[in-house]
């Protein structure tokens, strides 16, 4: 067997720690992630010097491509993955198997067990979340790459904008940009909220018009090669009222401070902290109702969790979101959002928009 791949090298140094012999990767998005594999349905098995990932014939030819230096097992068609997992793991020759209790079912445990009754099933949770937390040079790059394709099509959509464009009409330019710049398409849904609808913070965009909408908030974010940017601004005509003023210097001046507070070692609720107490200054602490932000990856919300409940520290090679925002019903909502890179020095932002009260217009 070839040198391990260093993503699972580094899985295969946890499982002394763990205190199992090998470790099944069912959830696909972790299998991904150590193997390079896109494709589903399948598992993979890690031993201290092995990988093997368990798949079915229409992935024989694309596991060759992209998992050159592990070796894989093909199941027939008339064979359920279930029924491979069993046969591999029974011959294995190890007692002590970790599983990922948080994507593993019940039912399928409970099988698991029953038909291999000679091994011990070890639950964990969080082994390979924890590392993906950790980006290398390679997930870095694709994230940049990730940011600039939302943020060209951010800024190709806003100069076209008219009073007859509806939300759902923007959201869907944004990701037909992004599309036509490379992206596989949207991190997530967008949520595109003109005027009172930008109170609502997980809101679905509609067929409200912008009319004469004052505000716009517009979250957005493009999936690349499989990792998620993740960006939100929001904007305002010349006439929007001096309370969205106000509040909006203020989310921008909490945003900017957690930002400066961002460094290795920084607990994550600290910095969570320091955008509350700006709010809490400006007497609009009630209304911030969420959580600073997240990390990003290969999915849109990975840990670390950045809140007032979170007990996770900042890392080197975190990438984070910066997200303070204010919501008030029937009126307005501000969010302003960035991705933020945690370095060996500090942080790094990723994302270059205008951010600015006066640089955050928009005109019809």
């Amino acid at each position: 067997m070839n040198q391990l791949p260093p993503r699972l090298a580094t899985l295969t140094e946890s499982l002394d720690s763990l205190n199992v012999d090998a470790f099944l990767v069912t959830d696909e998005i972790n299998v991904r992630y150590l193997s390079g594999f896109t494709g589903d349905s399948s598992y993979l098995l890690v031993t201290p010097d092995s990988a093997t990932v368990l798949s079915d014939g229409r992935y024989e030819t694309q596991l060759a491509s992209q998992c050159k230096e592990l070796a894989c097992i093909i199941r027939p068609p008339a064979q359920l993955l279930s029924d491979l997992t069993q046969s591999v793991l029974n011959d294995l020759g190890r007692k002590r198997i970790g599983i990922e209790s948080d994507h593993f079912s019940l039912s399928s445990f409970r099988r698991l067990s029953k038909v291999c009754p000679e091994l011990h099933f070890v639950e964990t949770s969080g082994v390979v979340e924890r590392q993906r937390m950790i980006k290398d040079d390679g997930e870095i790059a694709t994230t940049r790459a990730a940011v600039r394709i939302a943020e060209r099509a951010f800024q190709s959509v806003l100069p076209v904008l008219t009073s007859t464009w509806s939300e759902i009409e923007i959201a869907h330019e944004l990701e037909s940009k992004m599309r036509m710049l490379g992206a596989e398409g949207c991190s997530f849904p967008p949520i595109v909220g003109a005027g009172p609808a930008g109170a609502l913070p997980h809101y679905h965009p509609g067929e409200n018009k912008l009319g004469d909408a004052t505000t716009l908030l517009i979250d957005w974010g493009a999936n690349y090669q499989g990792y998620a940017s993740d960006l939100t601004r929001t904007l305002h005509r010349e006439n929007a009222s001096d309370a969205f003023r106000r509040a909006y210097d203020a989310v921008l001046e909490a945003q900017l401070a957690a930002i400066d507070a961002i460094r290795p070692g920084a607990a994550a609720c600290e910095v969570d902290a320091v955008a509350r107490g700006v709010l809490d200054k400006a007497g609009l602490g009630e209304a911030f109702k969420h959580g600073l932000g997240h990390g990003t990856g290969l999915q849109i919300h990975e840990s670390p969790r950045m809140s007032s409940i979170s007990e996770e520290k900042l890392a080197s090679g975190m990438i984070i979101t910066v997200e303070p925002g204010v919501y008030f019903e029937g009126d307005f909502g501000i969010r302003i959002e960035d991705d933020v890179l945690v370095t060996e020095t500090g942080h790094e932002v990723l994302s270059s928009l205008a951010k600015g009260l006066e640089e955050s217009r928009f005109i019809l």
